[in-house]
């Protein structure tokens, strides 16, 4: 049986997504740290070559120490996790109990919020950067889209710290977080390859 048009398109063009019935997801990603967070992602991890959005009612909930086991995956790869506009100061101690090389961790201090998306993107591109955090107000979907495709060209993971809430659809992932009795309540509210939505409660 010959194959239709779309097929042929299907198997050349393999970044089409196709919902949950892909047999192309074969993304790269980390592992999280966290098995049971680890299930519930597409591919077992965090990904590499993706945007991952984090949102939060407020800083400082223990939104980091779900990214602490992959940025000492990173750095122990000699890849470098750079922190871009943080909102205050980065601890180097915690990041040493935690396993992370400091030697390859770099702080980058915008002073405009225009530099923000300029400098994510040269840092996901670079090959050399495994992890890229950032606190910007708001991204546009065009900033976005444009992190997304650095992201995979340099196969690295931007982390956004919104502070207004975007309507994009190209994050490859999106989270919510809140502050739980017994540590922190997470909700999956997108996943690149799935239409599942799942929560669940770490006790960090």
């Amino acid at each position: 049986m010959n194959a239709t048009p779309l097929d042929q398109l299907l198997r050349t063009q393999t970044e089409i997504w196709r919902g949950l019935h892909s047999e192309n997801q074969n993304w790269r990603t980390i592992a999280s740290g966290f098995a049971e967070l680890d299930a519930l992602l597409p591919g077992g991890g965090w990904p590499l070559g993706g945007v991952l959005e984090i949102l939060s009612p407020c800083l400082g909930i223990g939104e980091l120490s779900l990214l602490l086991p992959a940025m000492a995956s990173l750095s122990q790869s000699k890849r470098w996790i750079t922190w871009i506009a943080p909102p205050q100061q980065v601890y180097a101690p915690a990041l040493l109990q935690a396993g992370i090389d400091a030697s390859y961790v770099l702080v980058v201090d915008c002073r405009q919020e225009a530099d923000i998306p300029w400098s994510l993107e040269k840092l996901l591109r670079s090959g050399r950067c495994g992890m890229a955090l950032a606190w910007p107000r708001r991204l546009s979907d065009h900033q976005i889209r444009r992190l997304q495709l650095a992201a995979e060209a340099g196969s690295a993971l931007a982390v956004l710290f919104p502070k207004q809430r975007s309507g994009s659809g190209y994050t490859a992932l999106r989270l919510e977080v809140r502050p739980a009795k017994i540590g922190l309540a997470l909700q999956i509210l997108k996943a690149r390859g799935s239409l599942q939505r799942a929560s669940l409660t770490l006790p960090l």
